[in-house]
């Protein structure tokens, strides 16, 4: 055994990557909980709701009708079918079956495309704050992430003069996530039309929109979407979406895209090699998901919307924290610049978000992400897909924390 341990030496792709800070910080707060801590751990980034009956039914459905074998390699055309559909009546996007892709997952997707394109030094634009998967993917795929931070004055959103600062020859993706994990930004089709101009005179650069939070959007916001907004860029854009947060269904693992037929093709060939097809059980259950009633999913963003609202009025009545009001998904990210420089009871200086997250974590016993994992600071996240008992329980520990700084 020791001589695999000693022997073992891993790919140097591997050197700049490491376990995601939210999977970090989850284990460290489950791992306080059997000790008996009464540990909140507001990281998670999955709906607590459960997944709707008539969705099980349909899995349990294809279990007893024998759909339990091998399908077509990147999602049946069943699954296919309700894909096109969803993307015409919720985008008026048009994509035929060979433009659309089904992976494990909405990151699974996100990773095949990174995979199939970028080559050594490829260049990978994020605004940031951004989801802490990114950078990690475009790393293990050979390329090189452009972080642009987005100003909270901003909406925590890309602007056009930034986006065009940073385009080089290089520049292969721009990635876009709206709503955005962390930050809840939202674009506009102004907002869209703005960045579009730019990349239109910039065609060497490929747009990656995330918009697997489509469906959690508040306050009676329109959404849309970068190839919707200007179809001029359909055509090197990679919409990728999928079941997990609308429909409550991460653990079924069902993501997918739609793209030029060149692209998709290529990430076919990445997945080939790793996973194969996804889970024949789950693709029926995202059928029944993407062509079920919809009310349910509507119905759950009203309760979102309403412990958003008590949690932001929350932080923004503790003194140092700034938390500005989320346009969509299910996370405040809130700024805790006015808390840096104190000191903890035990004399600990609080030096940076990674240093508050700690102390609210160890003596206080809540779990939050620091916004420095998203590529941002002085910010943390809070996911408040938990119960409003659990949301004022943890507002109260917060408080208490930044009072005892000094």
């Amino acid at each position: 055994m020791s001589y695999f341990t000693a022997g073992f030496r891993p790919a140097q792709r591997l050197a700049e990557i490491g376990v995601s800070e939210i999977l970090r910080i989850t284990a460290l707060a489950n791992e306080l909980k059997r000790q008996g801590r009464p540990v909140i751990v507001l990281g998670a980034g999955e709906p607590d709701f459960d997944t709707p009956d008539h969705i099980k039914d349909a899995a349990i459905l294809a279990i007893r009708d024998g759909q339990t074998k091998y399908t077509a390699l990147d999602g049946g055309p069943e699954l296919k079918q309700a894909i096109s559909r969803k993307f015409e009546r919720d985008n008026g996007l048009t994509y035929g079956a060979d433009e659309i892709t089904v992976g494990t997952g909405a990151k699974q997707v996100l990773y095949n495309a990174l995979m199939a394109t970028l080559d050594p030094g490829d260049e990978v634009i994020l605004p940031a704050p951004f989801w802490v998967s990114y950078a990690d993917i475009v790393g293990l795929c050979g390329g090189k992430s452009v972080v642009l931070p987005c100003a909270e004055a901003d909406g925590f959103r890309l602007r056009a003069e930034a986006l065009e600062r940073a385009i080089t020859p290089k520049t292969r993706w721009l990635v876009l996530n709206a709503p955005s994990n962390p930050s809840g930004a939202a674009y506009g089709a102004d907002d869209y039309r703005a960045l579009a101009e730019v990349l239109l005179r910039h065609p060497q650069v490929w747009v990656l929109s995330d918009d697997i939070y489509e469906h959690i959007l508040y306050d009676g916001l329109q959404f849309v979407t970068p190839a919707q907004v200007e179809p001029g860029l359909k055509d090197r854009t990679l919409t990728v979406n999928g079941v997990s947060k609308a429909y409550a269904m991460t653990g079924w693992r069902i993501g997918f895209a739609g793209g030029p037929k060149t692209l998709i093709k290529a990430m076919a060939a990445v997945q080939s090699q790793a996973t194969s097809c996804p889970s024949s059980v789950s693709q029926a259950a995202a059928v029944a998901a993407l062509d079920g009633p919809q009310q349910m999913v509507r119905a759950r963003c009203q309760s979102f919307q309403y412990r958003r609202d008590q949690l932001v009025d929350a932080l923004n009545a503790i003194p140092g924290i700034v938390c500005p009001k989320p346009q969509g998904a299910f996370y405040t990210f809130a700024s805790c610049a006015g808390l840096i420089g104190r000191r903890t009871p035990a004399g600990e200086v609080i030096a940076s978000d990674v240093d508050f997250c700690n102390f609210l974590l160890t003596a206080h016993s809540v779990a939050v992400v620091p916004g420095s994992a998203f590529g941002l600071g002085p910010y943390f996240r809070i996911s408040y897909a938990t119960s409003t008992a659990q949301l004022r329980e943890a507002s109260a520990r917060i408080a208490s924390a930044c009072h005892s700084l000094s």
